[in-house]
């Protein structure tokens, strides 16, 4: 990087800060993955609003000292939230939205009126959103979602909600899965179940990896795509590398797909209206 490029960079980041700036957190553990600060930034301030997304390193055990260390902060208007904090988080938010009620989990806070935190949850309808960007008609397909953490949770829930005639679930946590199958079959809105083991990706027209699997290059891909149809839709939450080993090696087999970057643009869509909520 030369020194003029250097400088432009810095002016860049620095443009418009000041003691008047209104700062947001994302937290996670860990954090250097993430796409929000920049992204997130970009969009508030596109918007109008003077502000400043900071990523915060926080370990599952210190986040309620990091809850109790920002609730003072009045200059704080909001905290974005990543992985593995998206259920805990729920739990220091004074009113949730609809979709965070029902899946008990959050990525998104913003300051609500009594000073407390309103959590609201994005991930799901962000990616089917980008899935239907890139031309996939849910209605009446077959999906498997493999990962039932919080953003395993909430596409599954926006899947549901598409009209997916069925979905099946896959997560390492027995608990975990049975917990997600069960809330969302009480939809009643299509067929939804406990993956097999032996899952064979040929009976899919939709499949999703919203579990961390491909952040590290020795992850082994999420399912066997030996067998995966070019029809099939395939779609990664993961944002780092931008294309994974999973999108890959779903392209070589002629699959459309949808990347964790295509996912992030629309949830960042989201989780700014939320934050910017003229209402709130």
């Amino acid at each position: 990087m030369t020194q003029a490029t250097a400088t432009h960079v810095a002016v860049s980041l620095d443009e418009g800060l000041s003691g008047a700036t209104r700062v947001y957190f994302i937290v996670g553990d860990p954090i250097a993955q993430v796409r929000s600060p920049k992204g997130v930034t970009a969009a508030l301030r596109e918007a109008g609003r003077d502000a400043l997304v900071v990523p915060a390193h926080v370990a599952p055990d210190d986040l309620p000292a990091f809850f109790a260390g920002v609730a003072p902060m009045r200059n704080v208007d909001g905290v974005i939230i990543t992985v593995p904090h998206k259920f805990s988080a729920a739990g220091f938010c004074s009113s949730l939205s609809e979709e965070a009620a029902f899946l008990g989990a959050v990525n998104t806070l913003r300051r609500a009126a009594d000073g407390g935190w309103h959590g609201g949850m994005f991930d799901g309808t962000g990616f089917v959103a980008a899935l239907e960007d890139a031309g996939c008609d849910l209605q009446g397909k077959r999906a498997l979602l493999i990962g039932a953490g919080g953003a395993g949770s909430a596409i599954g829930q926006a899947l549901v909600k598409a009209g997916v005639a069925s979905l099946d679930v896959r997560d390492n946590d027995a608990e975990r899965t049975g917990s997600l199958v069960k809330r969302l079959a009480a939809m009643q809105r299509g067929a939804v179940q406990v993956a097999t083991a032996d899952v064979d990706a040929a009976s899919y027209d939709v499949v999703v990896n919203a579990s961390p699997m491909g952040m590290r290059a020795d992850d082994p891909l999420p399912i066997d795509v030996s067998r995966l149809p070019s029809s099939t839709f395939v779609g990664d939450v993961v944002t780092k590398p931008p294309l994974t080993p999973f999108i890959e090696a779903a392209r070589a087999r002629g699959c459309k797909t949808v990347t964790g970057t295509q996912m992030f643009g629309r949830v960042c869509d989201r989780m700014v209206d939320f934050l910017l909520d003229a209402k709130a």
